[in-house]
């Protein structure tokens, strides 16, 4: 870590710009993903789960990890083999557009 401002600054205003990179790329792939919510809400599950039984069952990190990166990885996997052959909504192209 540093107390030096213009390191502290110019890396948060960089994670800002890359993350607005990143939700822009999302905005536009969205209409692909329609299993998402669900692969988000069995994670949520699964760290609350996880949380709850921590005093009987420490659960490693890495296989923690790699079930997360699984649910999300099966939900993304799923939206995209299912619409595959879907065409993006007019909406949510002119939405893009402006």
């Amino acid at each position: 870590m540093t107390d030096d401002p213009f390191i502290v600054f110019s890396s948060n205003a960089f994670a800002i710009l890359g993350m607005r990179v990143l939700y822009f790329l999302l905005a536009g792939a969205m209409h692909r993903f329609i299993y998402l919510k669900h692969g988000l809400a069995a994670v949520l599950v699964f760290v609350g789960a996880k949380m709850v039984s921590e005093d009987v069952y420490h659960m490693p990190i890495a296989l923690a990890l790699a079930t997360i990166a699984a649910a999300l990885v099966v939900a993304m996997g799923l939206s995209i083999i299912v619409t595959r052959n879907a065409e993006p909504e007019a909406s949510s192209l002119a939405e893009l557009a402006d």
